[in-house]
C-alpha cells in the first residue's frame, strides 16, 4: 500500500462559535469540526482531508481575522450527527442515518502560532497570493498548498 503524504488545511470558525482556546479545553484537546453546510467543503471532509493532514485555524469575522493555531486531523470524515438533530443550529431535515448529507472530521490542538497571522498580513504577501483564503473564499475548509504552509510557518514563528 502506497503511504499518501501529507496535505494542509485551513479551518475556520468564528470565534464567538468555536475559537482555538474552545477547542484547547476539550477533552484530550480534540474536537468535531462540525456544522459544515456548503457541498464544496463538504466534498473535501468527506473525501479528501485525512489523519494526520495538519490545518491553520483561522478565526473569521472579527475584526482581524487572522491565523492563531495549528491542529491535526485525528478522524477522517464521518457523517454529521449534528444535521440530524432537531433542536440543533446545524438541523437539516433531508439529511438521515440513511443518507447522511454533510460529514465532519475530528482535530486536535497541536499549538498556537507564536503570533496571530492576520488576513491584511496574508494579503500583502505575492507568494500567498493563491490561497483560497485570499480569493475571498468563503469555504469554512480549504486547502492550503505546501509551500503556502512553510511561507506562513514562518510569518508566524518570526517574532517581529
Amino acid at each position: 500500500m502506497v503511504e499518501r503524504e501529507r496535505r494542509y488545511w485551513l479551518f475556520k470558525s468564528e470565534p464567538g462559535c468555536f475559537s482555538f482556546d474552545d477547542l484547547k479545553n476539550c477533552p484530550d484537546m480534540t474536537g468535531q469540526w462540525d456544522g459544515v453546510r456548503n457541498y464544496q467543503a463538504r466534498n473535501l471532509l468527506r473525501d479528501e482531508i485525512k489523519p494526520g493532514d495538519l490545518g491553520f485555524f483561522y478565526h473569521s469575522n472579527i475584526p482581524e481575522p487572522a491565523i492563531v493555531g495549528i491542529v491535526e486531523v485525528v478522524r477522517e470524515g464521518y457523517p454529521d450527527w449534528t444535521a440530524r438533530d432537531p433542536e440543533g443550529e446545524h438541523f437539516d431535515p433531508k439529511s438521515s442515518a440513511e443518507n447522511p448529507i454533510w460529514y465532519m472530521v475530528d482535530v486536535t490542538y497541536v499549538r498556537p502560532l507564536v503570533r496571530p497571522v492576520s488576513l491584511d498580513e496574508i494579503r500583502k504577501h505575492p507568494a500567498l497570493s493563491g490561497m483560497e483564503l485570499v480569493k475571498r473564499s468563503r469555504l469554512s475548509v480549504q486547502p492550503v498548498r505546501s509551500e503556502e504552509w512553510e511561507y506562513l510557518l514562518h510569518l508566524a514563528d518570526t517574532t517581529r
